[in-house]
């Protein structure tokens, strides 16, 4: 097993090129910016951001595939900066499956093991052991090319995991697969990873996947890290808009607004429309009239309402997914969307009245995007 520590790693690459006379164009910022954090042993962690956060590059080079620019990085106690990937006992599966063509996928999950000088019974044993976990023990006789994408991205993350690797690196496995291969697989690594008691960094840019997998999320953002914390610390509490808004599945509203105070108290105002929502008592402390914010509700926690002091407004776009339904609003220049399980039909137009479940709308700064506690 293995503890993971990185402390302020950047990564930069030269990307500069030669122009006219010799001289270089402006080198490019960093890929990751003083980029800390811990892996306990035995954990799972997601490293979790859009597509160029870093988070790959951050993967590669805690597998030793790329250098680090600063920073120190430790394996429980020992500093890897110079250590090559095969001495750093970490086993990598990338999205890309690269298995061997003409060899079995016995031979594929054989062959590091051979090429360290396994004895063959050995060898048998080991692949007796993990080929069951990734339910791939009834394909040790086929060739990668007989294999659907989900065979051959269980034989790939079977193979990381042969060598009994401290840690165990995944760099988006699920990407090119289904969306009902990919619920399959992702129960099938929780499962493999509560049997071999293995630490494991996954890095996605699915938030489900994130979800569900992992006990602890990085959130990561121009090669920067937003925020860490548990799936439930994440979503309930997030440290700025970015993280509100990429975290759930529909994302929380985000909505411009302007903190009014009237003789009922304090109230949401939004420019350009007439809806109006009770401030909860809790935020008394940190607003004053005029206020300009941001507000964020989650889809969940707007309300279909009967209550004839509400607001009535149009719908904009109704959807209907079978379990929950949607329903889009616009409000002023931002859209605000609801899902409800509730048994109702709307078209473009119709009016209904809403209300907000107050106590779990989040405050952010309208200018620096940090979240107002």
């Amino acid at each position: 097993m293995a503890r993971l520590i990185l402390q302020n790693i950047y990564k930069r690459y030269d990307n500069s090129i030669s122009g006219f006379f010799g001289k270089k164009a402006k080198q490019n910022d960093f890929a990751v910016k003083d980029f800390s954090f811990e892996c306990k042993d035995r954990s799972f962690i997601g490293i979790l951001g859009p597509s160029g956060c870093g988070k790959s590059t951050t993967l590669r080079m805690i597998a030793g595939l790329e250098k680090i620019t600063d920073g120190k990085m430790f394996i429980d106690d020992i500093c890897i900066n110079e250590l090559l990937p095969k001495d750093r006992n970490i086993g990598l599966a990338f999205e890309d499956y690269a298995l061997y063509p003409p060899l079995s996928v016995y031979e594929n999950l054989a062959f590091n093991l051979k090429a360290k000088g396994m004895p063959e019974g050995e060898v048998k044993k080991a692949i007796g052991r993990v080929a069951p976990l990734l339910k791939v023990d009834e394909l040790l006789d086929m060739k990668p090319s007989a294999l659907s994408g989900g065979q051959k991205q269980r034989v790939n993350i079977a193979r990381a995991i042969i060598r009994q690797p401290g840690l165990l690196l995944l760099d988006e496995p699920l990407s090119h697969l289904d969306g009902k291969m990919r619920q399959t697989l992702r129960q099938e690594i929780k499962r493999m990873h509560r049997e071999i008691e293995c630490t494991t960094i996954i890095v996605t840019h699915d938030q489900i996947e994130a979800m569900s997998l992992a006990d602890t999320i990085i959130i990561m953002k121009d090669g920067e890290l937003q925020q860490m914390g548990t799936p439930l610390e994440v979503y309930d509490q997030p440290v700025n808009e970015f993280v509100a808004g990429f975290i759930g599945e529909p994302p929380m509203n985000l909505l411009r607004s302007i903190i009014t105070k009237t003789q009922e108290g304090f109230f949401f105002t939004f420019s350009g429309s007439d809806l109006r929502v009770k401030v909860p008592d809790r935020y008394n402390n940190v607003i004053s009239d005029g206020l300009k914010i941001t507000l964020g509700v989650r889809p969940m926690d707007v309300l279909i309402t009967d209550k004839p002091q509400s607001t009535p407004i149009s719908v904009s776009i109704y959807e209907n997914f079978g379990d929950e339904r949607r329903v889009s609003i616009k409000v002023g220049e931002d859209h605000l969307n609801l899902t409800t399980t509730a048994d109702v039909y709307y078209k473009r137009g119709d009016t209904i009245r809403l209300d907000f479940n107050s106590e779990k709308t989040h405050l952010f700064n309208a200018e620096t995007g940090e979240a107002i506690k």
